[in-house]
């Protein structure tokens, strides 16, 4: 089913393709030839509802085109006979007209046969009849079509019984219902059919095809939990299914039951085929096969949208209970009875009796057993053998006139049957039962359960419903009267009572039934007049729900009471009040559905014409007397209700009034214009001279939605249609003044301006037409006029000629002239019947411009913007004839600056709007071009203004059409473009305009970053001052006066919460830090200082704790002609999304070019890709280049501070590809493997107002293998030392990256370690072919070597968090470095790296030092702040306990005898400096970054003798580190001389005097340190210092004092 409309449709197509290119000759009836070209109309717009996925609009369509074709077939097959004919075509035109409008198409007037009206043949008053007619009938059926039940919808299930299979042997009968399990109820009354025993349907033209609607559907029938379809198999035969003895036949036996759950079926609405398999209780397989469909909309409606589906053969099924409106005018009277269960007593017989129930409606026939069969007298139930308490739960439908509801009554008789046929005969009934189905007060019978009483019926006169009907019929009845009496109930009828019990449950959908006494008696008011107070009292004690089913009948005869009594005041209150309560419950939520009830009831069916007297009489009272307690809740209740009290009202007066005079004038002067029609020339002048400006000023002074002006318009232009040259000429003489023909131009113009395209509806093509065709030709006559009277010096009046201006620029520029966005046969048939008036109309404006003369100077620049949209029609030689209006304009300026201005503003707008094309640019540039190149003195000025606006024109037109595509990254980039030509022309007011754009942009696609920046643009205007904003500085959406201190403070705050939203805290505290000095030193607003600080607090702790991850940078070029001039040939470096990596944002690029071609290779593409007419799209990943700030060079910064600096504010980037040269080494690729690295720089820095910039410089650079070597070694050092210094510092991380970072460095199985760089660079032969490389391979060993003490650490942390299932992985690890370590010593020496000890106490006159760290500078040692010196105590000492004082920095330096320093190797038995942490007064962990080059700084290589090489190879253990003696620390050389430098600061015990000798040695050290100002040497015994936080030591050796 899903796959038929796309076939159909392109049958259509083809066939409209066909008829297309094929000239036909018509020889069809006019209805015909319009049916074939409403479907090729229709089939275009098809097409595109298709493609915009408007599923209902595209099924209502392809319905609509269903029925066209198949007219269509009717009228050309020539059978039909005339009465028919007659009748198809009304249908026919009937379906065009609502095609047309729901299509938003041409309204098409006809005459009474269908034939279309002919403009020139039909009185222009006849044409505006026709189209008022027409229009209304097409509204009238566009509102029948409009169900009510838009926002309460009501549906319909259609289901089609296509088979049912089973073998009964018997006829069957199927009762097909809804059910709602929850509630164990059915919803619907039975769909009945009836198949007769060789399993065909007893009406056997219905064989697969047995439809039924179920209907009266509401949406919370719909929104039910589960919604089941069931039928009740039913046999029709004997008692058993037996042969033998003859058997009675005709019983109704139970057989199966069938159940489906169709709950999503009814809230889809999907056609579904539905197999039920069947177990019936005698364990047959049966097949039941169905199809389902929901519809939309009740039982009228389905018939109109789909008659296709629901026909005359479609059995209506109706729910069991009311829609959930019930619009006026719907009459419904039906009882439904259920057969609910009995219990019997078997009397002689041994067993139960099987008994059948036979119900009948006395004095009528009005049984329905099911829908899709006539009633019956009388209803037989199901028979169930022996059983004594049988439920039948069968429901059938009572149908009786209203009338005769009062006189009937049902009866129900019981009776045993038999299986043998000769014992059936002789049963008689043994029981009888009965009830009323209206009671004595005149009320229905009550819905819910009845227990009736069972007479016996072996007496006669239980026949004789005269006698029973006198006897109660349930025992409800008989607790009632027992109430009454007080008396026990002893039945003393003449008819005897039975034993036997018997239930039955009904349920009356009525709409004129009621069963509430009160609303009954409101209903029959008439029967009883003096009971009128109480009976108004009490409708507003009746429940709701009963309420709104009668309401039509309740508010006519609320009315009616009111109308009745008119003479007197008697019953109005008590009316005013039913009528508020009533509106009040509609107004409730729970009804509120019954609007469009009241709605319709309203404006269809009230007809109370003096009711607004009364209503507003009582209302006023309300009003009047508001103070008095009691009428206080009333009147709050009226004003409740004061919408529809209104509407009553006003109804009601327009009901009384008769038509207004303007109404009875407005007749006459049609008929008068009617007459017109080809008259003599002196009745035109007549009706001219008496008429025309009294219609003319009536226009002007009628309101624009008076139903009459429309009326009025088309008399008007019927009468200018009738006036030639002569008559404009004699009319104008007419005026007696020159003031008089000033005043009626000046109200002719304005008026013509105001009724253009503002009276008429869109759709009237044909009247909008034939108004505009009269307009043209009065303004032509009118600018004669003009030109004779007011064009000299003397008399000429600029407002009169301005006016005109105008009003021929909105007469060309008006929409139903712009023939380009018509159709080709809708333009067709306007250029072959009126022409294209534009070019008249542009003529004419031309021409009167260039008689204005020395009055131009006049107009500018005023009329630069008229003109544009003037020369802006795409119409070629219009264009040609105005532009040239510009160059005039430039020529009677001098300095046409104003103009320029003007022209670029009014560019702008008119192009945003849609107007201009690229020729029009062409066209403008080359007229200008041409006109000032000949010109004297613009040559110059001239051409460059030209040259700007083709610019500009270029810009705006790629903006425009970048507007409408699906990429936001186009659209982003013209609107740059076009807001940087602003800027560059200083004209502010369209750039910040255009900043706006572009920041909507922004936040459309979350982009928060680039929407600060952008409005960064904006307050970067701004000054903070108090001078008042100018107002091209105020954007347009903020209406308030500004100090443009008050508007950057707002920009401020605004942009800094967009920085917030897009994690760019950095940039936020910078603009908060402006913004607190501003109020700290400026606005003294220490309030809102407060504030900024608490936001830049929380910002900082976001920087440090915050996750934010670091975008990813992809290089795109753009190569091929075949993209646009702003991507051409160029390429553009794109910031990434969170988590969008180069697969997705690739996908991304390419679908918003699916013609793009993506190139494999990196390299630059040749001129024969960029020279191509196609796309292709070069995308890669590229590397930011950190720029470290000045304020953190050589610093300990900590990582989430350095990693805003990676990717943010850059505007370097990085591409590396490798390649080789020479010839490949088998043994090693590194030798020759080189690095070729392009370094690309954007024109701005990263972030910006752009998530992309183009790339404006490009360099390339070859990195040789030996620095490629390097630079990955670097990079792994800086890997690992971060690495081990986060799992130090968080023990809560996974050990896991740390394992296999370890496990690829220390096992030669895993990485090959580093001995391919051994292999291609350490070697002698490549030493001495390479001698330039010498201090490059020392730099390689370094930092092999440097490798050694950075895994040491994270071995020994690998091991402290090392889990038993890891212990192998750590033993081996611990194994490999070991030999690694004794590999790497021996041959490229001991890194030495900062650490840190405890502080620690020493003898000065007798102390051995052990200094353990060496740092190459002090500004290396300002970053390290966390450094230590490690002082091991002399066993000599005095001092038994240590000194705690803490101290500042000590810097410690020894010189020896020789030039080269001796190092012994390094013994921590703490932590070294990698992995300290510190801890911030909140106690949160910072650990600085330590960057590549710092490890370098941070480290020095020591020549090892062979003691101090074993000594260090054993250092190291899987237990950690041991410390060293001071016997085994003592040097191979001694030191001549020692400096201990302390800062000026650092506290001196017993207050030593500084030391001459040493004082001399400071001086010789000044060349190679920096000292402090003052320095102090404590050189006495006595003197103990604590040492504690030391900056830095450059050597280690051993002094003894």
């Amino acid at each position: 089913m899903s796959d038929e409309p796309h076939f159909q449709y392109l049958f259509i197509l083809f066939f409209v393709a066909g008829s297309q290119q094929e000239i036909i000759i018509p020889a069809d009836l006019p209805l015909v030839q319009e049916l074939g070209a409403t479907l090729r109309e229709w089939a275009q717009i098809w097409h595109k509802l298709y493609v915009a996925n408007k599923t209902t609009l595209f099924r209502n369509v392809q319905q609509m085109a269903y029925s066209l074709i198949e007219y269509r077939s009717q009228i050309v097959s020539g059978t039909l006979p005339k009465d028919d004919l007659v009748e198809l075509k009304k249908k026919v035109t009937a379906k065009i007209d609502y095609g047309n409008r729901i299509l938003g198409l041409d309204l098409v007037v006809r005459d009474e046969a269908g034939n279309t009206l002919d403009p020139d043949r039909t009185s222009t008053v006849s044409l505006f009849r026709a189209h008022e007619t027409a229009s209304r009938s097409v509204d009238d059926r566009i509102q029948e079509e409009k169900t009510l039940f838009s926002t309460v919808h009501t549906y319909s299930l259609l289901m089609n019984l296509k088979n049912f299979v089973c073998n009964i042997g018997e006829d069957a009968e199927l009762l097909m219902s809804l059910y709602d399990p929850d509630q164990s109820e059915f919803i619907s009354e039975n769909f009945l059919v009836r198949w007769d025993s060789m399993g065909m349907p007893k009406e056997i033209e219905k064989l697969n095809n047995l439809p039924a609607l179920f209907t009266d559907l509401s949406s919370s029938d719909l929104m039910r939990q589960r919604l089941f379809l069931v039928c009740q198999i039913i046999r029709v035969g004997s008692m058993e299914l037996k042969e033998g003895k003859k058997h009675t036949g005709g019983l109704r036996r139970p057989f199966g039951v069938a159940v489906m759950d169709i709950t999503d079926i009814a809230s889809t609405g999907f056609i579904l085929c539905v197999y039920a398999s069947l177990n019936f209780f005698a364990c047959l397989l049966a097949g039941l096969f169905v199809t389902l469909k929901l519809l939309p909309g009740d039982l009228a409606q389905v018939r109109k949208d789909y008659p296709h589906f629901v026909d005359r053969s479609t059995a209506i099924v109706r729910k069991m209970g009311f829609p959930e409106i019930i619009l006026p005018g719907n009459v419904r009277n039906d009882i439904y009875v259920t057969l609910l269960q009995g219990e019997f007593d078997r009397g002689k017989k041994k067993t139960p009796k099987n008994v059948e129930v036979i119900l009948s409606v006395h004095d009528d026939e009005a049984i329905f057993p099911g829908a899709g069969y006539d009633g019956i007298t009388e209803y037989k139930s199901v028979i169930y053998y022996q059983v004594k308490q049988p439920c039948w739960n069968e429901t059938v439908k009572v149908t009786i006139p209203i009338e005769d509801v009062c006189r009937c009554h049902l009866r129900v008789t019981f009776r045993h049957r038999s299986s043998q046929d000769s014992r059936d005969k002789s049963e008689k009934p043994f029981g009888m039962a009965f009830v009323r189905l209206m009671r004595g007060d005149g009320t229905t019978l009550k819905d819910g359960r009845h227990e009736l009483i069972v007479y016996k019926v072996d007496v006669k006169k239980a026949e004789d419903a005269k006698v029973y009907l006198t006897l109660p019929a349930t025992w409800a009845e008989v607790e009632e009267k027992e109430k009454q009496t007080g008396k026990p109930f002893h039945h003393s009828g003449v008819i005897p009572v039975t034993k036997d019990s018997f239930q039955i449950a009904t349920l009356t959908c009525s709409t004129k039934l009621t069963q509430n006494v009160d609303l009954l008696g409101l209903l029959n008011w008439r029967s009883k007049p003096e009971d009128l107070d109480q009976i108004l009292q009490r409708l507003m004690e009746v429940e709701g729900g009963e309420i709104v089913k009668f309401l039509q009948d309740t508010l006519d005869a609320l009315f009616n009471i009111m109308m009745e009594t008119s003479e007197k005041d008697t019953y109005d209150t008590l009316v005013f009040n039913a009528l508020v309560f009533i509106i009040t419950l509609i107004g409730d939520i729970k009804f509120q559905h019954f609007n469009p009830v009241l709605e319709t009831y309203i404006n269809k069916h009230f007809s109370a014409t003096l009711a607004y007297m009364k209503l507003t009489r009582v209302l006023n009272y309300y009003v009047g007397h508001a103070d008095e307690p009691v009428l206080t809740e009333r009147l709050y209740a009226a004003l409740k209700a004061l919408k529809y009290l209104f509407r009553f009202i006003v109804q009601s007066r327009v009901l009384y009034l008769s038509k207004p005079d303007h109404e009875a004038c407005v007749q006459l002067l049609s008929t008068a214009a009617v007459s017109l029609q080809g008259p003599t020339r002196g009745h035109v002048q007549l009706i001219m001279e008496r008429l025309l400006r009294r219609v003319n000023r009536t226009v002007i002074n009628m309101d624009r939605s008076s139903p009459l002006i429309g009326h009025y318009l088309a008399c008007m232009t019927a009468i200018l249609k009738q006036m030639d040259d002569m008559h404009y000429a004699h009319y104008i003489s007419t005026f007696k003044t020159r003031q008089d023909i000033i005043d009626f131009l000046m109200e002719t113009f304005i008026m013509f301006k105001d009724l253009m395209g503002n009276v008429f509806p869109a759709d009237w093509m044909i009247m909008n037409l034939v108004q505009m065709q009269v307009f043209l030709r009065a303004i032509n006559q009118y600018s004669d006029v003009l030109n004779m009277y007011f064009l000299d010096q003397t008399h000429f009046e600029l407002q009169l000629w301005n006016n005109y201006f105008h009003l021929t620029v909105a007469f060309l520029t008006h929409k139903a002239l712009q023939l380009e966005s018509f159709s080709q046969e809708k333009r067709n048939k306007i250029l072959n019947k009126y022409g294209d008036m534009r070019n008249t109309a542009g003529f004419k404006i031309r021409d009167m411009w260039y008689n204005l003369g020395p009055h131009k100077m006049k107009f500018i620049p005023a009329m630069v913007g008229p003109i544009l949209e003037v020369t802006l029609v795409p119409e070629p030689e219009l264009r040609k004839a105005t532009i040239p209006i510009f160059f005039d304009m430039m020529q009677c300026e001098h300095n046409f600056s104003p103009f320029e201005n003007e022209l670029i503003t009014k560019l702008d707008q008119e192009v945003e709007g849609g107007q201009g094309d690229q020729q029009y640019k062409v066209l403008l540039e080359k007229t200008l071009l041409e006109h000032c190149r000949r010109h004297r003195y613009l040559s110059q000025s001239g051409e460059e203004l030209a040259l700007l606006l083709s610019s500009l024109l270029e810009n705006l037109l790629a903006y425009r059409t970048i507007t409408h595509d699906e990429s936001p990254e186009h659209r982003m980039s013209c609107t740059v473009n076009v807001l940087n030509f602003y800027k560059e022309k200083k004209r502010e007011d369209i750039y910040i305009r255009y900043l706006y754009k572009l920041r909507d942009l922004h936040l459309d696609c979350e982009n928060y970053t680039e929407a600060a920046y952008t409005l960064l643009l904006h307050a970067e205007l701004l000054e903070w001052s108090d001078k008042p904003c100018a107002p091209h500085l105020i954007p347009r959406d903020r209406q308030h006066r500004w100090t443009q201190q008050e508007l950057k403070e707002r920009l401020f705050q605004e942009i800094i919460c967009y920085l917030d939203k897009g994690k760019m805290w950095e940039k936020a505290i910078e603009l908060g830090k402006q913004l607190a000095k501003m109020h700290e030193s400026h606005m003294f607003d220490f309030m809102e200082l407060s504030q900024l600080l608490k936001q830049q607090a929380q910002f900082y702790e976001n920087i440090m704790h915050a996750m934010r991850p670091q975008p990813e940078y992809f290089a795109v070029g753009y190569y091929g002609l075949g993209f646009p001039s702003f991507l051409r040939n160029k390429m553009f470096i794109y910031r990434g999304k969170e988590y969008e990596w180069l697969e997705d944002f690739s996908l991304k690029l390419l679908s918003q070019f699916p013609n793009a071609v993506r190139m494999t290779s990196t390299a630059p593409p040749g001129d024969n890709i960029s020279n191509s007419p196609g796309q292709y799209i070069q995308c890669f990943t590229v590397k930011p280049v950190l720029t470290v700030p000045q304020q953190f060079k050589d610093k300990g910064v900590p990582e989430q501070i350095l990693n805003y600096y990676r990717t943010n504010e850059v505007d370097q980037f990085q591409y590396s590809r490798p390649f080789r040269k020479g010839e490949k080494d088998p043994d090693n690729e590194f030798a020759t493997m080189w690095i070729e690295r392009t370094t690309y720089i954007t024109a701005y820095r990263f972030p910006g107002i752009l998530k992309w910039f183009e790339v404006k410089s490009v360099s390339v650079e070859e990195i040789s293998p030996l620095e490629n070597a390097i630079e990955t070694m670097e990079m792994a050092n800086e890997k690992l030392s971060n690495l081990v210094q986060q799992q130090a510092c968080d023990r809560s991380l996974s050990i896991n990256p740390l394992s296999m970072m370890l496990s690829g460095i220390v096992d030669p199985a895993v990485m090959g370690g580093f001995s391919n760089y051994e292999k291609a660079f350490f070697t002698d032969t490549y030493i001495q072919q390479h001698p330039e490389d010498h201090e490059r391979i020392e730099v390689l060993k370094h930092l092999i070597a440097l490798q050694i003490p950075l895994l040491a650490d994270g071995i020994r942390i690998h091991g402290e968090k090392t889990t038993e299932q890891l212990k192998p992985l750590h033993n081996r690890l611990v194994t490999c470095f070991q030999d690694l370590r004794e590999k790497v010593e021996k041959h490229y020496g001991v890194i030495t790296l900062v650490r840190c000890q405890l502080q620690t106490q020493f003898n000065v006159r007798r102390c051995q030092l052990k200094l353990l760290a060496l740092l190459p500078s002090y500004q290396m040692l300002l970053i390290q702040r966390g450094v230590y010196i490690i002082l091991v105590q002399d066993y000599k000492s005095s001092f038994s306990q240590p000194i705690a004082t803490p101290v500042l920095p000590v810097i410690v330096f020894l010189l020896c005898q020789d030039s080269q320093m001796m190092l012994n190797p390094i013994c921590v038995s703490q932590p070294c400096s990698l992995t300290e942490r510190k801890k911030s007064r909140v106690g949160s962990v910072v650990m600085p970054y330590i960057l590549s080059s710092t490890l370098r700084r941070m480290s020095t290589v020591s020549t090892l003798s062979n003691a101090s090489s074993g000594l260090s190879s054993g250092s190291v253990s899987s237990d950690g580190p041991s410390c060293i003696s001071s016997q085994e620390s003592v040097s191979a050389s001694s030191p001549t001389s020692v400096c201990l430098l302390f800062p000026s600061s650092l506290p001196i015990v017993d207050d030593a005097p500084v030391l001459p000798s040493l004082q001399g040695l400071f001086l010789s050290l000044s060349d190679f340190v920096y000292f402090p100002a003052q320095i102090k040497v404590c050189a006495q015994a006595k003197s103990t210092v604590c040492l504690s936080h030391c900056v830095f030591v450059c050597i280690s050796s051993l002094f003894c004092f």
